[in-house]
């Protein structure tokens, strides 16, 4: 039998079981009401065990350095737990479950490593490992972060404004848009050398942004989070943040940024252009395609019966900062 496998899951994200239960091999089955002998056929039956397995966690994990950074200033949004930052989220270069980066990354060797950055530049730079914690003066950013999926965190990430780096290597005039490109090493990053694995994307991830988003103030380069350096499964050794956009924006493991004239194509617009598009600015009046983005689940120390629900914010509460780089576009169109 031919099993058609999707890119993207089916459900809702608050439909799927919170990852604690989930790795709860007798809590789970007894919320599924099944027995430990019961026969699942094909993909389904594989992903259930794939599931029951023990407890995701950061295997062989480096050590992570302590940074030097400005603290924010004080803040009303309440951090996510960062147990659950690095145990839950999206990196499918070590597999599409929300706990396979964590389980898989710590193949990943982030030192030495080395960030071009080239195109339509009057100073082309090459960054290596320590360069990216010593060429600027490192911050704490305290930012939502709000996925396509439909869920959200509040995460205290530490690193630089894009526009340091952009500025140093001196954008053109005829630079207009920002491309971005993370290593591509199938050795090490398991997704990259299975399809299966790695959710049917091409390979290596990449990502793009307007000029002038990549240089307003909000726009992050973060090598850490929670005042350490980050971890291989949160995009170390430097990722991309930006707020206001839909968390596949902030690309991870950044090895290539290209200034270039023409809008570069991105991972999963080429995957589904009607579902993810160029912008992905977070906005609750354009739904996706197969669930509204209305509400978002937050995502807490909870459990899932005790999950909390709110309204979603336009730009992912950065309106007041951000909007006007939106002026006069029909947003349904350049979503």
């Amino acid at each position: 039998m031919k099993i058609r496998r999707s890119n993207r899951s089916q459900f809702k994200d608050w439909q799927i079981t919170d990852e604690h239960t989930f790795n709860n091999r007798r809590l789970l089955l007894k919320s599924l009401g099944i027995g430990s002998s019961a026969l699942l056929a094909g993909q389904a039956q594989a992903s259930l065990f794939d599931w029951l397995k023990d407890e995701p966690t950061a295997k062989k994990q480096r050590k992570l350095q302590t940074l030097k950074y400005s603290k924010s200033r004080e803040s009303e949004l309440i951090l996510t737990p960062e147990e659950k930052v690095t145990t839950y989220n999206n990196f499918y270069e070590f597999g599409t479950a929300k706990q396979d980066p964590a389980e898989y990354a710590h193949t990943l060797t982030v030192n030495p490593w080395q960030v071009e950055i080239t195109g339509l530049v009057e100073n082309p730079l090459k960054l290596n490992y320590e360069d990216l914690f010593n060429t600027f003066d490192l911050e704490e950013r305290i930012y939502r972060l709000r996925c396509v999926e439909a869920w959200s965190m509040v995460i205290p990430w530490v690193g630089f404004s894009l526009n340091k780096l952009l500025e140093k290597a001196q954008p053109k005039s005829t630079a207009q848009y920002v491309a971005f490109e993370t290593l591509n090493r199938p050795s090490e990053m398991r997704g990259q050398s299975s399809r299966f694995i790695g959710g049917n994307i091409s390979y290596p991830y990449i990502e793009g942004l307007r000029l002038d988003e990549a240089m307003h103030p909000l726009t992050l380069m973060a090598v850490g989070l929670y005042g350490k350096a980050l971890p291989n499964q949160n995009g170390a050794p430097i990722r991309l943040v930006v707020p206001w956009k839909y968390g596949f924006k902030s690309i991870k493991s950044v090895v290539k940024i290209h200034l270039t004239a023409t809008q570069p194509q991105t991972t999963w617009n080429l995957a589904a252009a009607n579902e993810y598009g160029f912008y992905a600015n977070v906005n609750p009046k354009v739904d996706h395609p197969r669930w509204s983005q209305a509400q978002e689940r937050v995502i807490t120390s909870g459990g899932i019966f005790n999950q909390q629900h709110q309204p979603t914010q336009m730009f992912n509460g950065y309106a007041q900062e951000v909007a006007h780089l939106y002026k006069d576009m029909d947003l349904t169109k350049y979503f």
